[in-house]
């Protein structure tokens, strides 16, 4: 099993809750099969002074001490799957490292490709005016600079496809990275995408509105704002207002 695939395979169990695994120690009391002398086959089991299991703690996937620099530092040049073959720049993040609410999304569409920097195009205006609208309406005094924002896939998917499951997983381990390196309050996830990857569940209109747990982060689900951008989406948009103001008061009240 390869460095990765351990990886995986204990952020698997970290997800399923599981914070231990038995290690079985090695015996050394039955001689090693060879070709000239036939396996022991007597009935009586041999008797062994063997101890009991042990009970190991699974360790931590995030490296200790991770920072945001570190994690854009091992991306690198990324190549890991298919969709740096068309990209122009990697899009890692913007916006307060140490704040207490993380917007995720989907990928990086054209604009964001051009400029490095996650929704910056159509959909990430509206964002921005989500944000700041709703916040100064609700009397909360924050920005757009004063949130971080990030995505999923790090690299525009061509034609603004979705993004496949493998290349979700791979660039998923720096998004974990991410989120656990802020440790922010609580998580707003952006469509359905985001809620796959994080959550592992799907159906935005079902999971709108209600908090849920990535970890032991919260995390609402709303909206991606490409999609409230289509002229017969109004009753979303109020949706994702409401949403969006449940999020504010949880972590800045």
């Amino acid at each position: 099993m390869t460095k990765d695939e351990l990886r995986l395979r204990l952020e698997f169990y970290q997800d399923l809750g599981i914070k231990t695994i038995y290690v079985r120690p090695r015996t050394n009391n039955q001689p090693p099969i060879t070709n000239n002398q036939p396996p022991i086959t007597n009935s009586q089991p041999p008797t062994t002074n063997n101890p009991p299991p042990t009970t190991v703690s699974l360790p931590a996937i995030e490296p200790a001490q991770d920072s945001l620099l570190t994690i854009l530092t091992d991306i690198g040049d990324c190549k890991r799957c298919r969709l740096h073959e068309a990209r122009h720049k990697i899009v890692f993040g913007s916006g307060n490292e140490q704040s207490r609410l993380v917007f995720v999304g989907e990928g990086p569409g054209a604009d964001e490709d051009q400029q490095g920097l996650p929704f910056v195009g159509r959909a990430g205006q509206l964002l921005t005016q989500m944000i700041e609208g709703t916040a100064a309406k609700e009397g909360i005094p924050i920005n757009r600079s004063d949130v971080y924002i990030c995505n999923v896939v790090k690299c525009r998917p061509p034609e603004n496809r979705t993004p496949q499951p493998d290349e979700m997983e791979i660039c998923g381990q720096f998004l974990y990275r991410q989120l656990q390196a802020i440790r922010p309050k609580a998580i707003c996830v952006l469509g359905g995408t985001a809620a796959k990857a994080l959550l592992g569940k799907e159906g935005v209109t079902r999971l709108r509105g209600k908090w849920d747990q990535w970890r032991d982060i919260q995390v609402m689900v709303t909206y991606h704002p490409s999609y409230l951008l289509r002229p017969y989406n109004q009753n979303a948009k109020k949706e994702a207002w409401e949403d969006l103001k449940k999020v504010l008061h949880y972590v800045y009240d």
